[in-house]
């Protein structure tokens, strides 16, 4: 690889000579004929890619909102009227370990973009130095003391693409700290759906486990009469078994469910025992959700913000490369005193000043500032498609909730009429059973259908509301632009 090779040019005020016009005319000159070659490779343009986004959403159903008032959804959490939900997500959202790490990312890219701009003003730095010298028998000390400055016009705009892109990339860390906090809202409000639900599937285990014994006692006082068989009770007791076996599973996913619930609110497994161990029902929105068309919704949700910031950084990378192949300018001077005792230099002393004009021109370096140029191009080009990619699944992530909503609404209309069948007809059976009208056959198959649809109805309407919550998330609901 041929090494980098660049022409500098120094004019120094303190050292005229005659021949200082001519040289700078012929810098000039060379200066234009370098800049009128030098073309610039960067895009004319940073525009967003062309996404083919609908104008309204295929699985609304007749939810969407035909005046454009639409649900805000800022704090949709509280939709749910529950204290016990809003609490532990507004405490996850203050507490949790990945908050806090897209906190401090969030405040290292504004500090950097105060690093970048630093570099667009004069730096202005002091210093002093004692020497002590000698030569045969002569014995001298020297005292300097002064101000150093320097500067560098931004004249093709190298520096100032470098801010914009630490601005581009403050700007992603700010969408990723939202992003972060939708996703974890939801974990937490889906954790919480989990938990009331599993506790009202472990109510039903209960319950069916009661009324199973009781049939099993009623086997057994047959048995003993007479009236019944072996067969009979072993098949009771068998079933009132496989009910029970669900139980120790039940209360250990309940147990889990707690522990996931304290650390993603920022505490030791087992600190939300005793705060989530009575049994409560699983929330529902309060309100039918008025949507946004997908444009709307698409600028509310952090990850599209965030790809489209990472064009803008990418795009400000492209010039800050395209800038490097140009000659870059530099202005510096220096005031100071200098004399040969201490007292002398603080008394004024000598007087010295400096002032330096630079200008470095790049002419051979194996073709290393174009190819940078490229590197960032088709880093440019990745954040383009990254959008794409993040606007798609952006679509989809809606159209799935909307579509699982609508499907889990309809199964739970659907079970909630079975477990009313069901239980008439269990208790029905339990009834003929007991009076000896019908075999235990049909007392055991109406009990295991009517365990079967209870935990159904308690499944799907846990389902329900964990859809409203990803519907919720995928709308881009759980965070807000700061004041």
């Amino acid at each position: 690889m041929s090494p980098i090779h660049r022409v500098t040019a120094d004019v120094l005020r303190t050292h005229p000579r005659r021949s200082a016009p001519r040289v700078q005319m012929a810098l000039t000159t060379l200066l234009a004929l370098l800049v009128s070659g030098c073309a610039s490779l960067a895009p004319t343009e940073g525009l967003l890619p062309a996404v083919a986004v609908p104008s309204a959403w295929a699985g609304s159903s007749g939810n969407a909102a035909s005046n454009g008032a639409a649900t805000a959804l800022a704090r949709w959490w509280m939709r749910f009227d529950d204290p016990q939900l809003t609490a532990l997500v507004e405490q996850s959202l203050n507490a949790n370990t990945s908050v806090r790490t897209a906190q401090a990312s969030l405040q290292q890219a504004r500090a950097q973009v105060d690093v970048q701009s630093a570099g667009l003003a004069p730096s202005v730095g002091a210093s002093g130095s004692a020497q002590r010298s000698r030569a045969s028998n002569n014995t001298g000390n020297t005292f300097q003391a002064g101000f150093d400055a320097s500067w560098e016009p931004d004249v093709f705009g190298r520096l100032r693409s470098g801010v914009n892109a630490s601005e581009a990339d403050a700007r992603v860390a700010e969408a990723s700290l939202a992003d972060v906090q939708v996703s974890l809202a939801a974990e937490v409000a889906v954790n919480y759906i989990e938990l009331r639900g599993l506790q009202q599937r472990l109510t039903i285990a209960r319950s069916n486990l009661a009324s199973q014994q009781e049939t099993l006692q009623i086997t057994q006082w047959r048995l003993q009469a007479g009236l019944t068989t072996s067969l009979v009770t072993e098949q009771a007791r068998a079933a009132a078994e496989q009910t029970a076996a669900q139980i120790p599973s039940l209360e250990a996913s309940l147990a889990q469910s707690r522990y996931s619930l304290a650390v993603l609110t920022g505490q030791v497994p087992g600190a939300l025992d005793a705060t989530l161990a009575a049994s409560a029902p699983v929330p529902q929105p309060t309100a039918e959700l008025a949507l946004t068309i997908p444009a709307e919704t698409l600028r509310q949700r952090p990850d599209v913000r965030a790809a489209e910031q990472r064009i803008a950084a990418a795009l400000a990378r492209v010039s800050q490369a395209d800038a490097a192949r140009y000659p870059s300018f530099s202005i510096g001077g220096s005031l100071g005193l200098r004399a040969l005792t201490l007292g002398a230099l603080s008394g004024g002393g000598a007087v010295t000043s400096a002032l330096l004009g630079s200008v470095s021109i790049p002419l051979l370096d194996g073709g290393a500032a174009r190819a940078q140029v490229r590197v960032q191009s088709a880093a440019l080009e990745q954040a383009r498609v990254a959008y794409e990619a993040t606007v798609l699944a952006a679509l989809q992530d809606v159209e799935n909730a909307l579509v699982a909503l609508r499907g889990d609404r309809e199964r739970l209309t659907r079970l909630v009429a079975a477990a009313d069948a069901a239980s008439n007809a269990a208790l029905l059976a339990q009834q003929r059973f007991s009076s000896g009208l019908i075999d235990f056959q049909a007392v055991l198959e109406t009990q295991r259908t009517l365990l079967s649809t209870q935990e159904s109805v308690a499944i799907t309407t846990a389902a329900v509301a964990a859809d409203h919550v990803r519907l919720y998330k995928a709308l881009g609901g759980g965070w807000a632009l700061a004041e």
